[in-house]
């Protein structure tokens, strides 16, 4: 079984919250807008108020025009035609206004894929600054969170989950995930809503 609540102690000072993909093409009316954003995105801004000079928000870019991209990637964006940058305009691969104001002293990495770890701009980040634990929010729970969590768990770090601060256009995915975070990454993986965080973290 997962670890929920806080099961290996406080959050230390070497901890970062991890924001991914909170971006306008995901809130705003899209083949992948995703409704509960609205939902949690009050949840965030708490974290981040809190915690400005802590948080990394990732943003994930589609490619420029339809059918660009490596092996599948190209296959995906000519099903996703529509989601292209140069469909969508570059505007909406923006981060949410009410989060881009904690821009700086909050930083952005952008990726293009899923994860944020392949292209090595977040990990040198956090291995600069020492990070030891990520804070984990945003969405998708299922695609993006997920991958984003599978790889902090390759490279070692403590994951905390903040379950109400996590967001799907999948109800049915979204529960199987944390079922999955919790019966099977016990380890690696701790589960916190935002007010317990924020209460163990100075």
């Amino acid at each position: 079984m997962s670890a929920q609540g806080l099961a290996y102690g406080p959050i230390g000072d070497r901890s970062v919250h991890l924001c991914v993909d909170m971006q306008r093409l995901f809130a705003e009316p899209s083949q992948w807008a995703t409704p509960w954003i609205s939902r949690v995105l009050p949840v965030i801004e708490t974290i981040v108020d809190r915690h400005r000079r802590e948080t990394v928000f990732t943003r994930f870019l589609p490619a420029q025009r339809p059918g660009q991209g490596v092996g599948t990637w190209k296959r995906y964006y000519e099903r996703w035609a529509s989601m292209t940058i140069e469909t969508i305009g570059p505007e909406m691969i923006e981060l949410l206004p009410s989060l881009a104001r904690y821009c700086p002293p909050a930083i952005v990495v952008d990726k293009h894929v899923y994860s944020p770890w392949p292209e090595g701009k977040l990990q040198a980040h956090l291995a600069a600054r020492g990070v030891d634990t990520v804070i984990v929010t945003g969405g998708e729970t299922d695609v993006c969170v997920l991958a984003t969590v599978l790889g902090a768990i390759d490279l070692g770090y403590r994951v905390v989950l903040v379950t109400d601060a996590l967001c799907s256009s999948s109800d049915a995915t979204h529960d199987a995930l944390l079922t999955v975070y919790h019966q099977r990454f016990g380890q690696q993986v701790e589960t916190v809503e935002m007010e317990t965080l924020l209460s163990n973290w100075p």
